[in-house]
């Protein structure tokens, strides 16, 4: 059977330096779509409503709340959409900062703070000063969204600054020392790759610990198609700082696209199981 999916792409003020990176993995999990003998229907995530779209198969790799109230519409409606709205909302810093702790997930010691309260104490905070400071919602636009802040003063006017941008809400966060690792995965697939970001600066790790880590964030944050940042300390303890929803897989992408295109098949034949052809929701 022949499906024809829904594709939305990321609105370019999502992909900071990466717009080619995120169009081209993109452009390449379509293709694959369309080897296997499927039509795909393309919008950009700032043009889609609801009554545009015709398919209950979407795949996405948006970011913004507009077009993602477009999506939780759709889902409401029975559309099968990958990755889940949820999903996208759980890799929301604010909501990752909560939800991967209470899962046993290792993470930098965090606070989730509202920007238009007073700044909380800090107990994590080295000597001398130094914390992340992170946007709690998408993932960087500006380069303020995520930086280093060196001193409660400086910390304050970032919050101060995300509230004027109109950022609700934010994640202040323990800054760890060792090398960041870089990795890629697909989930249901044997798929996993990753890479430290400075190989100058690796260290022994636990590939297995990592994948298994990956894994259950993927699990816990409700994502198919994933990618994050881990820090591995002196001791090789591994701390999850970031999980991204369809990320741009820039180093492998040819090889991503393949599980990507056939995790979105499966999944889709697997949603058309649940209804008669005759019945399949019409969007």
């Amino acid at each position: 059977m022949n499906l024809h999916f829904t594709a939305i792409s990321r609105g370019k003020r999502y992909s900071p330096n990466h717009v080619t990176n995120d169009a081209r993995i993109f452009q390449l999990t379509i293709e694959e779509l369309e080897k296997h003998g499927h039509s795909v229907t393309i919008y950009d995530e700032d043009e889609i409503r609801p009554e545009l779209i015709r398919t209950p198969f979407i795949f996405n790799m948006i970011r913004g709340t507009r077009s993602l109230h477009v999506l939780q519409e759709l889902e409401a409606k029975g559309a099968l959409i990958i990755n889940p709205t949820e999903g996208i909302l759980n890799c929301y810093r604010d909501n990752f900062a909560t939800l991967l702790p209470a899962a046993n997930i290792p993470i930098p010691s965090s606070i989730v703070i509202e920007t238009d309260k007073p700044l909380p104490e800090i107990p994590f905070a080295s000597n001398p000063f130094k914390v992340w400071i992170k946007r709690g919602d998408v993932h960087a636009i500006h380069r303020e969204d995520v930086t280093i802040a060196y001193s409660f003063e400086e910390l304050n006017e970032i919050v101060l600054e995300y509230l004027q941008r109109g950022i609700h809400s934010a994640v202040i966060q323990q800054h760890l020392d060792g090398p960041v690792v870089k990795f890629y995965a697909v989930k249901n697939t044997p798929f996993f790759r990753w890479y430290f970001h400075d190989s100058t600066k690796a260290i022994p790790i636990d590939e297995d610990k990592l994948k298994y880590l990956a894994a259950l964030c993927a699990e816990v944050l409700n994502v198919d198609i994933y990618g994050g940042d881990a820090i591995v300390t002196s001791d090789g303890r591994i701390y999850i700082i970031d999980l991204n929803d369809w990320p741009s897989f820039a180093p492998v992408r040819e090889e991503a696209a393949k599980y990507i295109a056939q995790v979105i098949i499966n999944k889709a034949y697997a949603h058309s199981m649940k209804f008669e052809e005759h019945t399949l929701p019409t969007i």
